[in-house]
Formats: structure tokens, sequence, C-alpha cells
């Protein structure tokens, strides 16, 4: 089952308007939504994760209305992990990966949660820190907590808002690595607002690529990574070359 948006707008003002947008995300594997600021990703992100209303259309999860679907089911089929977190601080990684159960636990964790827990924290790698409190933790490390909880709720789509802000150039590759292994290993849907156009074209196995509220195109890397089709995209100019481990974009 996939994701699909049928004629989904969002109009912010008379000059500021999303849409309308009709497209499918197929499941399955890494899908990257690219394309310039103000392009519209984040809004379609989270209008398919139900946090932000839409005008007009229909949004559809595993054939699931997103609109209509009561907020429990929709919980337990995807979840999300939005730019802005604003938890307590005095948290621990445990603690805060916790959350990822409450669909499931409603605030009772049962030994079955407590065992995804588990897994979710050993995933990113985060077993020496579980007892660490989140204003203890590097960027790196509080952004790794946050996408463990949203494992733990151990849904079949994942949806995350720009994960990699804020990350080094070090600690994007293990977040990118570690979402690549989730869809590969767990058999998640992950879709990825990125903004690095050579993130997406290295992990992810779809692009997505926005522009002006539109979806320009969407397709495969090697689809999307050409030298005219970058260019329209970002309003500069682009080269594609090949790297060694597949197309590159130069800016210039």
């Amino acid at each position: 089952m996939s994701i699909t948006l049928t004629d989904v707008a969002k109009d912010y003002s008379s000059s500021v308007k999303i849409g309308p947008v009709t497209t499918e995300i197929q499941s399955g594997g890494v899908t990257a939504l690219v394309g310039p600021n103000g392009a519209g990703k984040s809004t379609i992100l989270t209008m398919i994760g139900r946090l932000l209303d839409i005008d007009t259309g229909e949004i559809t999860v595993a054939g699931h209305d997103v609109v209509n679907t009561p907020s429990k089911t929709i919980a337990k089929i995807l979840s999300v992990l939005r730019q802005e977190n604003h938890f307590v601080t005095r948290l621990t990684v445990r603690q805060l990966v916790g959350f990822g159960r409450f669909p499931h636990s409603k605030g009772r964790l049962t030994i079955g949660d407590e065992k995804y827990i588990s897994e979710a924290i050993d995933f990113l790698n985060l077993t020496d820190l579980e007892d660490r409190y989140l204003d203890q933790l590097s960027g790196g490390q509080r952004q790794r907590a946050y996408v463990a909880m949203v494992l733990a709720q151990n849904t079949d789509y994942v949806l995350l808002d720009e994960p990699l802000n804020n990350l080094d150039m070090q600690h994007a590759v293990q977040m990118m690595k570690q979402l690549r292994r989730a869809a590969d290993e767990l058999g998640r849907t992950v879709v990825i607002v990125l903004h690095d156009i050579n993130f997406a074209a290295h992990y992810s196995d779809k692009i997505l690529a926005m522009k002006d509220g539109q979806v320009i195109e969407h397709g495969t890397p090697r689809e999307i990574m050409r030298d005219d089709v970058l260019t329209s995209i970002f309003n500069t100019d682009i080269q594609v070359i090949e790297g060694p481990n597949g197309p590159l974009a130069v800016y210039y």
C-alpha cells in the first residue's frame, strides 16, 4: 500500500499556496522530498502526517484517509518527526523513546513496549546513553534519540522533516545510513525532507522534487539527477557528474 495525494492544496494567502498536488509515494524504501526553501516540502509532509489540515483534496496512507481515520488508528500506521521538538530536557533517552509507544500503551508500558524501546535504542546506537538526560547530549546524539522515539512507535510509515538539521557532516552521514538501514532491515517506508540533493541521491530510492508549491519531478535518483532538471528546480546552475558511488550535483 502507498501514500497517495489527490488534488491536495493548502492556501496560506493569495500569494502563498501549496498545490494542488497529485502524486503517489510507493511503500518501501526511502523517498526524499527536495527543493528550494518555501517549495512546500515540509507542508506536504506534515499534511500527510495529519499535523496540518488540508484545505482541499485527499490523502490516504495504506488506504486510510488521514482526515477521517481515528487518530489511534493513524498513530499505529505512521509516525512523524517534526523539525521543532519541545520535550522537557530533564527526560532520559529511554524516557523519550518510550513516548513512541504511547499510541499502543497509553502511558502504561508493558514488557512488549519495553522490548520495542530497547530495540530502537540499540538500533540507533544509543545503548550507552539511554540513562543520560537530553540536555547532557550533543546535538547529534539528541537527534538520534528523537529518531529512536519514532522508530519505537513501530509504524510501517516513518515521516521525517529535515532530521539532518544542525548535524555536522559526519553525523549527517551516520543518520542517513541508519535511516537507510531502517528501510532495508526493518521494512519501514521512510519519507524524508532533505536540503542536500546529494544526500537524497545517494541514500534514497525515489526523489520527489518540489518548487513553488508543486511537484515538479518524481522519479529515481538517476532520473532526477540531471543538469537541466536540477537547474530548473533550484534556480541556479548545477552540473551533475558521475561520482564513485553515483551521480553528484556540483553547484557553480
